[in-house]
């Protein structure tokens, strides 16, 4: 009798664990307008939206609830064309994909109404959810879905709205950020499949069961809004907290009551480095930090005796002397957007052999919201050294060459015995080298050295003739 009374009494007790890790359903609305069918990358939105919010519910925990409404999928001009094809008790994500992978596109786009059937079934239920509203149009049956999410949350029902935008322009989205911010939720901008990846794997985890953010970002660069991640830390245990991006929007993030190091890292390209902040959050405070990238570009081109050539081009802080920032040039004019200040640029030349092969140019100023262009010059001649015997053969050889006051070795190659390397080209920076010649192979054993003097924009050709 004990015994049974302790398994019913842990079956109980896990029961009421299962129930507490359960999360909330997530409930998706899914635009299936007519113009799903525009293209991006080659690809109609329908095929990306369908394959990415497929693979998004595979990804979702197996005792999960996962809603599915659609609209416009089965009347080309109703408004009232929105079916509930898998309601929030639902657990078969099964159900799910395959419902989002057979839904044709067709007719108009009624955010409102869509809302608040969603809505409605909540209050009906007596639960909670997290909604995320994919749509790539407006509201096209007069309706204001802002409206219909700022009266809800006033009656008190609870949920968290995402809305991602799938291809809208700027003057789409006001209503649809209207919304989202109306229930605590993001409105988040997706431009293409793996756009639309990363903003639902976001939205799935920033859930109505998750507090709501009490610590904002708003990220700007040259008075324009950036993307950027904001990862916080906290300052004493220097454990990582949950981060979140901005997607050019306010980024929001939960802490409890603490201190706290922030890092803010631009997105998009940049080479603009992070920055860090100091938060201090008391039990019920909201704060909110601005964070400015304002950077300039600075614009480099390398050329040898004024022609376009391949160099590297590092950026160094002036005062710290920390790399930030490279690029090759490949023969041509390449940007790097860094913060407004300070910098040491080391340029270095390649294919060109020398003692001037890198330069470095100090005190580069970069303004901010401006291009500065900062372009170096090297200089070279070019030597050809070719070995041979008397008869005409081909031979193959050691060529190197020392700069003629330090003694510094500054370039050696391998004539081998092809008539496509044998002369060898050299390219150098002007001067005056000491060139030794030892040869290899079945004529092994003559060694000639001599002088050359080598002038900008000159070629100089040299046959070593052996005797042996």
């Amino acid at each position: 009798m004990k015994k049974i009374i302790f398994l019913l009494c842990f079956m109980f007790i896990a029961t009421i664990l299962q129930a507490q890790d359960k999360q909330s359903p997530i409930l998706f609305i899914y635009d299936a307008s007519g113009s799903m069918w525009g293209q991006i990358d080659g690809k109609s939105k329908k095929e990306i939206a369908s394959e990415v919010l497929s693979n998004i519910v595979d990804s979702l925990p197996e005792n999960q609830n996962i809603g599915l409404v659609a609209y416009g999928h089965r009347n080309k001009g109703n408004c009232d064309d929105i079916e509930y094809i898998a309601d929030i008790a639902n657990e078969d994500k099964t159900r799910v994909i395959n419902a989002i992978k057979s839904i044709n596109p067709l007719g108009k786009t009624p955010l409102a109404r869509s809302a608040t059937l969603v809505i409605d079934s909540l209050k009906v239920n007596s639960t909670k959810a997290t909604i995320i509203l994919v749509t790539d149009g407006i509201e096209s049956c007069d309706g204001n879905i802002c409206d219909v999410v700022t009266k809800a949350q006033s009656d008190g029902i609870d949920f968290k709205m995402h809305i991602v935008g799938f291809g809208l322009k700027e003057d789409e989205k006001q209503q649809l950020i209207c919304a989202a911010e109306a229930s605590n939720g993001n409105y988040y901008d997706a431009e293409n499949a793996a756009g639309l990846n990363d903003v639902l794997i976001d939205a799935t985890k920033l859930t109505v069961d998750e507090p709501d953010g009490n610590f904002s970002i708003y990220a700007e660069k040259n008075g324009e809004p950036v993307d950027a991640w904001i990862k916080p830390k906290d300052a004493v245990t220097k454990k990582d907290l949950e981060g979140s991006r901005t997607y050019r929007r306010k980024g929001w993030v939960y802490l409890p009551p603490g201190k706290y190091d922030i890092e803010v890292k631009p997105l998009e390209g940049s080479d603009i480095p992070a920055k860090y902040i100091s938060v201090e959050i008391k039990e019920g405070e909201v704060k909110h930090q601005d964070i400015n990238f304002d950077g300039g570009i600075l614009q480099v081109a390398t050329t040898n005796n004024s022609q376009p050539w391949d160099s590297t081009v590092k950026m160094y802080d002036q005062l710290t002397g920390n790399l930030i920032a490279q690029s090759r040039t490949y023969g041509k004019a390449q940007q790097m957007e860094v913060l407004a200040g300070t910098y040491k640029i080391v340029y270095q030349a390649l294919a060109l052999d020398g003692t001037e092969t890198v330069f470095t140019k100090n005190d580069v100023e970069v303004e901010g919201n401006s291009i500065t262009e900062s372009n170096h010059d090297f200089s070279s001649g070019v030597a050809m050294i070719g070995v041979q015997s008397e008869s005409g053969e081909l031979i193959d050889a050691t060529v190197n060459f020392y700069e003629e006051l330090s003694g510094k070795n500054v370039s050696g190659s391998r004539t081998y015995t092809s008539s496509r390397s044998n002369p060898k080209k050299f390219v150098l920076n002007p001067g005056t080298y000491k060139v030794k010649i030892q040869t290899l192979g079945k004529h092994k054993g003559y060694n000639e050295s001599f002088s050359l003097t080598i002038k900008e924009g000159d070629t100089i050709e040299k046959l070593i003739i052996t005797s042996n």
